[in-house]
């Protein structure tokens, strides 16, 4: 018998849905996964799961024949951690893994796609090992969700969501409405998060806080050794309840090149113990911050109303949907609209040529948010009622999926005023 690691339920399978746009999928560990199908239209489907960022770190390998292929394939050679089968008929499936099992090594797990929909076969299925049987014709992201669900256990915790915001030219004050709406995240919405600044050398994030840690990220990258989950939580600092910052360094006393896989282990680590990241990416275009975008749950690209930020916004969302096939398109907000006597594109306009419109429109307010960045103060602090601040809820709730607000309390009242309405 084949030994695997996880097994599904013994529910009746589904039939392929298409792609869920806003499904949160995690990303799949280091592990080689071989697949072989029968049909020109499942191999097609493979080869583009293995192209989506969830299976980035995953080496695949395609190879037609089915089962048969399989089973002669691994008389003398090793089995790889994951295995997916295209198989048609109950016998033949069922023949075929009894078969694989005298050839297969232990821990390997067994992804089966079949045409038969029937929760007889599916239970056969599960007694033999099976981890998983999608029903076919699958598409891409039946793929990806079945693979990276094998090493999801469904008691874990829910690995946290990656949210990059990224100017889309300097001074537009993309880290400004990063800070501004990771605070919405944790106050309104109530979701523990942290704000990771990205920009090792110029970063505001501790200024915009009112932090000045001893430690940050830049210990962490620096040290990609020590890097586990107690490293990072002893560099982080505490804004609020619900709020950390793995601030920047701000000095010059390096220089901060990396490779493209310099932050991977860090965003890994913070998967595991903060349901929500945001990430404030530098407006720079090299290895490291398109690996960050392109990997980010969620995407957030703020411009200014003019034609440097309209070319370079269509430039970003462009790539990232064909990057991201799989994934909801980069979001887009407008900043600094309304500067007294600057011609503007309209926002209309901006919205034709990205094909999208601007998830928010945020006006020019040089004084609160002047007053802000010199306080050390969220726009919130200042002014709880001021437009921007629902903006930047609104863009908490878009780019987190949640509806629901958890507002402060109020005043020492507002307990027995409730009671009162009740009543």
């Amino acid at each position: 018998m084949i030994s695997y690691a996880r097994q599904n339920s013994e529910a009746e399978p589904e039939t392929a849905s298409p792609p869920v746009a806003d499904e949160h999928i995690a990303p799949s560990p280091r592990v080689s996964v071989q697949a072989f199908c029968e049909t020109v239209e499942t191999a097609a489907a493979v080869q583009s799961a293995g192209e989506d960022r969830r299976l980035g770190k995953a080496h695949l390998k395609i190879q037609m024949g089915g089962m048969a292929a399989a089973i002669e394939a691994y008389r003398a050679a090793p089995t790889p951690n994951v295995i997916i089968l295209e198989a048609e008929g109950r016998g033949n499936i069922l023949a075929g893994l009894d078969q694989l099992a005298s050839v297969c090594d232990a821990g390997t797990r067994v992804i089966v796609i079949g045409r038969i929909n029937d929760v007889m076969l599916y239970r056969e299925l599960v007694r033999r090992g099976v981890s998983d049987y999608v029903l076919a014709p699958v598409n891409a992201i039946d793929v990806v969700r079945s693979v990276c669900n094998l090493f999801s256990a469904p008691e874990a915790k829910a690995v946290g969501r990656i949210i990059a915001v990224v100017g889309a030219k300097g001074g537009v004050g993309a880290s400004t409405i990063a800070h501004n709406v990771a605070w919405a995240i944790a106050r309104d919405l109530a979701l523990d998060s942290v704000v990771a600044d990205l920009d090792l050398a110029f970063g505001t994030a501790g200024l915009d806080y009112n932090q000045d840690p001893a430690q940050g990220i830049a210990d962490a990258v620096f040290s990609p050794d020590r890097i586990d989950t107690a490293f990072v939580d002893r560099l982080l600092s505490k804004c609020t309840d619900h709020l950390s910052l793995l601030a920047a360094p701000a000095t010059l006393d390096r220089v901060y090149d990396f490779g493209a896989d310099a932050f991977d282990s860090i965003f890994d680590t913070l998967r595991t113990t903060m349901p929500c990241i945001v990430l404030d990416v530098p407006h720079q275009w090299s290895g490291w911050t398109r690996r960050a975008l392109v990997a980010a749950d969620d995407i957030l690209i703020v411009a200014a109303p003019d034609l440097a930020s309209l070319r370079n916004t269509k430039n970003l969302v462009d790539l990232l949907k064909g990057q991201r096939p799989n994934d909801r398109a980069p979001l887009y907000c407008l900043n600094q609209v309304g500067i007294p006597k600057r011609p503007e594109i309209a926002a209309a306009e901006f919205a034709k040529a990205i094909e999208s419109q601007p998830i928010a429109t945020i006006p020019f307010d040089p004084q609160i948010f002047g007053a802000a960045a010199n306080n050390g103060q969220m726009i919130a602090e200042i002014s709880a009622n001021h437009r921007t601040t629902e903006m930047f809820l609104q863009i908490a709730q878009r780019l987190t999926g949640r509806g629901e607000t958890k507002r402060p309390k109020g005043s020492f009242l507002s307990p027995l005023i409730e009671k009162l309405r009740g009543k």
